[in-house]
């Protein structure tokens, strides 16, 4: 009689679209690949190999979709979140099917997905490797002058004795 009066008191339990959509989950700077299990508009239950605990906060991207959710509760692989803002379920499970539509032009070539696309060449990448063995040519080669200069002052002064010991004129 008190599990019936207190069931009457909650919420009904939000209906969940049952899913399997395959999405990118972010926790601190590791991306790795997931599926999303389930999606309701405060949360998703996802499939991940990665370790969560009970609070963390993870990002998740589905598409042009990005959710931050909170990891309210692990059980194996399957992992519930919750999401402080409202997700668009219909524009989140709907992205499958305009995405292969849309990945594919008329003549067979694969059109780019990202907003901005990468750039052909990793610019960045060379430059930061020059700079890195421009740095390291500099500090070895600072490094030889100083112990050549330090043997010099080291040889000096004893040669310098034996010189005048030997008579001879420098």
């Amino acid at each position: 009689m008190n599990v019936a009066r207190k069931k009457s008191s909650e919420r009904p339990r939000e209906l969940r679209r049952r899913v399997v959509l395959p999405a990118r989950l972010r926790t601190g700077t590791q991306w790795s690949d997931t599926c999303i299990l389930n999606i309701s508009s405060r949360g998703l239950m996802i499939h991940s190999g990665r370790p969560l605990s009970q609070g963390n906060f993870v990002e998740l991207r589905r598409g042009d979709h990005v959710i931050v959710a909170r990891v309210v509760w692990r059980d194996g692989a399957r992992i519930g979140l919750h999401s402080d803002e409202r997700l668009p379920v219909g524009e989140i499970i709907s992205f499958s099917a305009t995405q292969t539509l849309r990945l594919i032009a008329a003549d067979g070539a694969v059109i780019e997905r990202r907003k901005r696309p990468r750039p052909a060449s990793d610019d960045a990448r060379l430059r930061g490797r020059t700079l890195q063995f421009a740095a390291t040519a500099a500090i070895a080669a600072s490094l030889a002058i100083s112990v050549w200069i330090m043997a010099e002052r080291a040889f000096a002064q004893p040669l310098g004795l034996v010189v005048n010991g030997l008579g001879a004129q420098p």
